[in-house]
């Protein structure tokens, strides 16, 4: 990999409600060389961790409101930037990102900082890396909050069961969502990519120019957007992706996992709504669990309600 980039870190001066401590390991996955991957620690060494992750096109700072309501409640806050966003490195080739190696990036730094007893708290991507990390280090992981997440599997017993739909249909159809096929070829085809314009058309609170420029912070060049393109690009369609085969696979294993599993979807966001009732009856540990629906927010919830996420992590860590 000779093409790396490193947003420079002036970049994240005074970025509003952000004012956390950098912290940076080496991560590794198949066929790339070591990568930076920055991510937060904030909270008590000792207390229980909870791991956040983001998706497309966000980074840690979606989590700022969030993390302060979990430190209050003694809990180890985790919250890494995705390679290719945020502070983390950035390959500059697009096919240097595969849904394979965001996993590995992920399950790298989860075993480098040897953590344990983890929450998982996933929304938008954070869901299909998160959960297949969990479905490849099963004893790490305590508990899950599944926040306006999905997983990529285009199984056919999905038909009706989602608003945006992403099925197969017999023995070689496919039935998508017409907004999802929209999306993804805007970002292939947009001479330029800007993640303001998606977090800001996904929420529902109107946000300000400064934190719609915080997200765009770590992208002061086209050079740098090759990850945040090329995830889009990376979305499953079909059951014969080697996205979907992942997720099928992370399916069959979260069907195994009997510790707590919370859905904490908002009731604004077509893309994922479904899911929630989809994990709910997938999963052992989610079934006879108290789920959360959070009112009047849109996909990035933790824009709209982060307050009320963080407080219904915090309730999920010290009852379950």
């Amino acid at each position: 990999m000779s093409d790396v980039r490193r947003t420079p870190d002036d970049r994240f001066d005074g970025l509003p409600g952000y004012d956390f401590e950098p912290h940076y390991a080496e991560v590794v996955a198949d066929g790339v060389d070591p990568l930076r991957m920055h991510y937060l620690d904030e909270g008590p060494a000792d207390g229980p961790v909870a791991l956040l992750l983001h998706g497309q096109p966000t980074w840690s700072y979606l989590y700022r409101t969030v993390v302060p309501v979990l430190v209050a409640a003694g809990v180890r806050v985790i919250a890494p930037d995705n390679i290719g966003f945020g502070r983390s490195d950035k390959p500059a080739v697009a096919t240097d990102y595969t849904f394979a190696r965001h996993i590995g990036w992920t399950r790298s730094l989860v075993t480098s900082l040897d953590l344990r007893d983890v929450t998982l708290v996933a929304q938008d991507w954070g869901g299909p890396i998160g959960l297949s990390v969990l479905a490849a280090e099963p004893d790490r992981f305590a508990r899950v909050v599944a926040a306006n997440t999905i997983l990529h599997t285009a199984d056919p017993a999905l038909a009706g069961r989602l608003t945006w739909a992403v099925h197969g249909e017999g023995e070689s159809r496919v039935v998508l969502e017409q907004a999802l096929v929209d999306y993804l070829l805007h970002t292939q085809r947009a001479p330029e990519l800007r993640a303001s314009d998606f977090v800001g058309a996904a929420t529902t609170t109107p946000l300000s120019p400064e934190v719609l420029a915080a997200y765009d912070a770590p992208y002061p060049s086209a050079g740098h957007t090759a990850g945040l393109r090329q995830m889009t690009a990376l979305l499953p369609l079909t059951r014969n992706d080697v996205g979907a085969r992942i997720g099928r696979r992370t399916m069959r294993a979260l069907e195994e996992f009997h510790r707590p599993f919370v859905t904490a979807y908002s009731d604004g966001d077509p893309a994922t709504r479904g899911w929630d009732e989809v994990f709910q009856e997938r999963v052992p540990g989610a079934r006879g669990r108290e789920h959360v629906t959070i009112a009047g927010a849109g996909h990035f919830l933790q824009e709209d309600a982060g307050a009320e996420l963080g407080r219904v992590v915090a309730r999920v860590i010290a009852t379950t």
